[in-house]
């Protein structure tokens, strides 16, 4: 992303901001409420078009118009509210809007059996995550558990290149919320990269390879994780240090690579 601007009638949310994420790494997005960060990862996902700016992936131009766009190349997000249904199954949820249908003697029917064995997969394979009942009502889940059927709706569908996780332990008691980080660790490292955007500096700390600090709808600076502290980062985020254009370059966060 270059150069992201975004109004709301007379409020500039968003004021030239850039975005660089790479294969294979997590990007963390920190900042004040109001920062911009929603707002920045909605343009992404189609959700609000930019007033300004231009998004590219793997170097080409990319247009994101809505989030059915943004699925289609490969750029999914799992918002804090997680959209689930609660009195559909943890195999609903995940393919809902999405369902497997087979035909059964001319008559097309939902291949439940699929859809509950595929879900079932992605839950224990790649997210770690075992439910015991996987036909219960989602609402008798947990918070963390929740979150894990949030994730692999989007990683069921075509090959996720860009997984957006918005406050992924928000609400979540200390147990709901390692488990949830565990999740997030076992997804690193693959081809696809991730944005979480989190209040909790030492989750960030925890699992982010950079930090992107936003204040006031502008990039305030970018850090990489083994160069910095939580007091340099603390800073960027209220403003009590030199900002990204005054730094200098420093600690990666010169553009284009780790803007």
């Amino acid at each position: 992303m270059r150069g992201i601007s975004k109004h709301f009638g007379g409020l500039q949310a968003l004021k030239d901001v850039d975005l660089t994420l790479h294969a294979g790494e997590l990007l963390a997005i920190v900042g004040d409420n109001g920062a911009g960060k929603s707002t920045l990862i909605k343009v992404l996902t189609g959700v609000y078009p930019p007033d300004g700016g231009s998004i590219s992936l793997d170097g080409q131009p990319v247009r994101v118009p809505s989030r059915r766009a943004s699925i289609d190349l490969g750029i999914d997000a799992v918002y804090q509210n997680l959209a689930l249904v609660d009195y559909l199954t943890a195999p609903e949820n995940v393919y809902l809007g999405n369902e497997i249908k087979r035909s059964v003697l001319g008559i097309t029917v939902l291949d439940n059996r699929g859809m509950r064995k595929n879900a079932a997969e992605v839950l224990n394979e790649r997210l770690g995550v075992a439910l015991g009942n996987i036909d219960q009502m989602t609402f008798n889940l947990s918070g963390g558990q929740r979150q894990a059927v949030a994730i692999a709706r989007a990683l069921i569908q075509q090959k996720v290149r860009i997984l957006i996780l918005d406050e992924p332990t928000a609400a979540l008691g200390p147990e709901e919320a390692r488990r949830t980080l565990e999740v997030v660790q076992r997804l690193k490292g693959k081809d696809m990269g991730i944005i979480m955007i989190s209040h909790q500096l030492e989750h960030v700390f925890e699992l982010a390879d950079r930090i992107m600090v936003m204040r006031r709808g502008r990039l305030a600076g970018v850090r990489t994780v083994a160069q910095t502290t939580r007091q340099e980062i603390l800073g960027l985020i209220v403003g009590s240090i030199s900002d990204y254009e005054a730094d200098g370059g420093r600690s990666g966060a010169s553009a284009p690579v780790a803007s």
